[in-house]
């Protein structure tokens, strides 16, 4: 717990699991582009397409589009309006948050994992193979992700709607994990001014 009354083990525990559920499916990128480019080389050069390709690629960026999803929120990286956003006092940004995660977030989440679980068990029930291509990969280790997404997504909500409270209790919001920045939000914190509480919440 810090001096502020933040106790984010629970919080951070939730991080640490989908920042490293994240990191470990980005490999996909690296596979990706392998099975990429080994089609283009095949295709253009040895005049011999792959078969699995197609399917490569869908599985393979399908997987990672996934699995980033609860570590992009772990990291505050999802699109919002921000242009309105900072310009409020931390404790309003957060009461808007909670709302919007009870209103949409969590009732379309939970939707995902139950449509997920029933379309997951449906494909495991059937052995399902992909008809895109001649050799047919089993696709239903696949679309099982789906509701595994879900119960992410869930979990890191949780831990989002955690940081909410805290913040409309101290109007101050609690530090994230430390990870990989994008470049805009490196200049907003060096240009930011240290006594506008507004500023803060632009570079968290």
């Amino acid at each position: 717990m810090d001096k502020n009354g933040f106790d984010g083990r629970l919080v951070y525990w939730i991080d640490a699991l989908n920042t490293w559920i994240g990191k470990a499916f980005g490999w996909c990128i690296l596979l990706l582009t392998l099975a990429t480019c080994y089609e283009v080389f095949a295709r253009y050069v040895l005049r011999a397409p792959t078969e699995w390709a197609f399917d490569a690629a869908y599985i393979l960026y399908g997987t990672l589009f996934m699995m980033a999803g609860a570590y992009t929120l772990a990291r505050n990286g999802h699109v919002r309006g921000d242009w309105l956003y900072r310009g409020w006092q931390p404790a309003t940004q957060a009461r808007w948050d909670m709302l919007l995660y009870f209103l949409f977030f969590f009732p379309g989440i939970l939707a995902l994992i139950y449509s997920g679980w029933d379309y997951a068990a449906h494909s495991w029930a059937m052995r399902e193979r992909s008809l895109f291509s001649p050799n047919g990969p089993p696709i239903y280790h696949f679309k099982t992700l789906i509701p595994l997404t879900g119960l992410l997504l869930l979990l890191q909500g949780v831990a989002e709607v955690l940081r909410c409270l805290y913040c409309i209790r101290n109007n101050a919001w609690p530090p994230r994990m430390g990870d990989v920045e994008e470049l805009e939000t490196v200049i907003l914190r060096e240009h930011a001014d240290p006594d506008d509480p507004n500023g803060q919440e632009a570079v968290r």
